[in-house]
């Protein structure tokens, strides 16, 4: 759980994402959400429970666990004055890529970065620098992935190459959490889901299950109506 003074953001959320696994995390505005990933990150320490990345705690083992961490915030800071090769070679070093060059290459090519090599941050697009924020994300092959909110400023390509992405890495073995209010998008790929609704979880587990656990809600409704039921929206 993670509180401010009087406000409780999370209450005493509980889940395991498994290699191969891809969550979608959703809720409303407000529901616990992006606390909930920088937790995770070690970005912000928790009021109460455990945290892990592949078995190392955030809060113990920090390094160890931020190691094996791949994130991409809502709204990521680039470092303006550096281009995007710079920040790739930034990124190799913190995380010491052996496979640096190749692998910045690969990331390049797949988002179709290349042309954009030696421009700085400053002078890219808002979907160019989501792009780089994702490859930087990716750089160091991370056991565990969180996304915040990863599409936004993306065209409809660069969305596609993103799911292409997501799957792939989930097929090496990566655990990967998504936290998204584009519900069309996580059903599309996610394998689970977690529902936040005032720092609350109200259903966690395979979205397959969604729509049999949920009390109240129709179990033929569809994803957006299970939703809005979980989170006392509408009833479905």
């Amino acid at each position: 759980c993670k509180a401010y003074e009087s406000h409780v953001a999370v209450r005493g959320i509980s889940f395991r994402v498994a290699p191969g696994e891809v969550w979608g995390l959703v809720g409303p505005n407000g529901a616990g959400k992006t606390t909930t990933l920088r937790a995770l990150t070690g970005i912000i320490p928790p009021s109460g429970g455990t945290l892990k990345i592949a078995g190392f705690d955030v809060e113990q083992q920090a390094l160890a666990a931020k190691q094996r961490t791949g994130y991409v915030p809502d709204d990521p800071q680039l470092f303006h004055d550096l281009t995007v090769q710079d920040h790739l070679a930034f990124t190799a070093s913190v995380y010491q890529v052996e496979d640096a060059g190749d692998r910045a290459d690969e990331l390049l090519k797949r988002f179709e970065l290349e042309h954009k090599r030696d421009t700085p941050a400053a002078d890219l697009s808002r979907g160019m620098r989501q792009k780089l924020a994702i490859c930087c994300a990716y750089l160091h092959r991370p056991h565990a992935i969180l996304l915040d909110e990863p599409m936004t400023g993306l065209d409809p390509r660069g969305i596609r190459v993103f799911k292409e992405s997501v799957q792939a890495l989930a097929e090496t073995g990566a655990a990967i959490i998504i936290s998204s209010h584009l519900l069309a998008m996580v059903e599309g790929i996610c394998s689970h889901v977690m529902i936040l609704d005032e720092g609350r979880q109200t259903f966690s587990g395979p979205l397959k299950e969604l729509g049999l656990q949920l009390s109240g809600c129709a179990a033929e409704a569809t994803f957006e109506e299970l939703f809005l039921c979980a989170t006392g929206s509408t009833s479905a």
